[in-house]
């Protein structure tokens, strides 16, 4: 029997292998190219709940919090529409008077499994995917173009980035103090078109490795009262070669570090808050945050990027169990907007600029062993207006995003 049930296992980690390579969908995630939370739970919630692990999927957010949760898998997905494009005004270098990005609907799936090795330690695995900067914006007419086309004069434009996590994770409790550390693997996969007005050919698809850590604390002060901290190391990957003329330090992207830190609050013995701070340090990767003003050329150690700046991330978290069967959530976060108005221009490609993501979820107990759980958040329209860097004195670009995401999973324990 326990072999039948290790077999099972390992098909569903293989096939959630398989489907998140093949479908994580390289769309924005909100926080910045970070998805707000990982999982019903964490998306219900606002991404908060670095101090309140109690299922398979809170490893992502805080490795040290599996102690004690019950063995279990889950597996889940999101559905995630992004709406982004520009607006443009005056003479300029940019298609006018804007473009919307095609392809507007994607698949995030997910998987965590979690068992425990005896009291006091348990081990984990979680299978993930993070968004990226993704816009397929059509070959539209550009008089700045001469007999050319396109937003930047190259034909349809666009660019494509999936990143996929794979973690094992190992927790310990110690007292009122639980820590956890997660090795974790990444792979990368980028594309670009419609950049050979930069100098950057369109060389299809390139995919980049490495990894890093992630590791955590979990300290129960007092019943009923929880902090957490979490953290994890830069990823360094191998460089994407295909594009060794578009991205700094020929080809260089690396995955920035984070750190969260966090505290959960029994209000009573049925509501749980959670009040989350989290830091995206974006400044420690060149091609993420050298300022796209840099002069060419592009690839260079010190050459243009994107401009991206580090930042702040502030969750909220509710979770009230209503009955036996049903548990709700509410959740709000709000972000930092990591474009600066100088670097709009460029940003078109990656217009992650939204600030403000509301949601709310639920889980219902089907059985003692089986629990669905699903999500809805709204991500209100947030824009940026800059110089169009290339335009006549006076002309301006103005970046818009607004979002929707609904996420399932199941939860079956052992």
């Amino acid at each position: 029997m326990k072999r039948h049930s290790n077999k099972n296992i390992s098909g569903l980690l293989l096939g959630s292998l398989v489907a998140l390579s093949a479908t994580c969908a390289p769309a924005f995630a909100t926080d910045g190219y970070f998805q707000v939370g990982f999982g019903a739970r964490q998306g219900g919630m606002g991404g908060a709940g670095v101090a309140d692990s109690t299922d398979a999927m809170a490893q992502t957010l805080n490795p040290a919090g599996i102690v004690g949760v019950k063995d279990q898998w889950q597996i889940g997905g999101a559905l995630f529409m992004p709406f982004r494009g520009y607006e443009a005004t005056g003479a300029g270098f940019v298609a006018r008077p804007g473009v919307d990005s095609d392809a507007n609907i994607f698949v995030m799936p997910n998987f965590a499994l979690v068992r425990q090795i005896d009291s006091q330690s348990a081990w984990g695995i979680s299978v993930y995917g993070n968004g990226g900067m993704n816009t397929t914006y059509p070959n539209v007419a550009n008089p700045s173009c001469g007999p050319g086309s396109g937003i930047f004069c190259g034909g349809a434009t666009g660019v494509d980035l999936m990143q996929a996590f794979i973690s094992v994770d190992y927790a310990r409790q110690m007292g009122p103090l639980k820590v956890g550390i997660a090795p974790t693997l990444a792979v990368q996969r980028f594309m670009a078109k419609g950049l050979t007005g930069f100098g950057v050919p369109e060389n299809g698809y390139d995919y980049s490795v490495g990894g890093g850590v992630r590791a955590g604390i979990e300290w129960e002060a007092m019943p009923g009262l929880r902090f957490g901290l979490s953290g994890q190391t830069k990823m360094y990957m191998t460089k994407f070669d295909k594009y060794a003329g578009l991205f700094a330090e020929q080809g260089g992207f690396d995955i920035p570090a984070q750190i969260t830190a966090g505290v959960a609050f029994d209000a009573t013995p049925d509501l749980t808050l959670a009040f989350d701070y989290q830091r995206i340090f974006y400044g420690g990767v060149p091609s993420i945050s050298n300022s796209s003003t840099l002069p060419p050329p592009f690839g260079a150690d010190n050459g243009p990027g994107f401009g991206w700046h580090d930042v702040n991330v502030f969750k909220i978290g509710a979770e009230w169990q209503a009955n036996a069967a049903w548990t709700l959530r509410a959740g709000y976060a709000y972000s930092d907007n990591p474009i600066k108005p100088t670097d709009v221009m460029l940003n078109i490609l990656a217009p992650g600029v939204t600030q403000h993501h509301i949601s709310a979820g639920a889980s219902y107990k089907m059985s003692d062993r089986n629990t669905v759980d699903f999500f809805a958040m709204y991500v209100p329209e947030t824009k940026v207006t800059g110089p169009d860097v290339m335009g006549a004195p006076g002309s301006e670009i103005t970046l818009k995003m607004h979002q929707f995401q609904l996420g399932f999973g199941l939860t079956r324990t052992f």
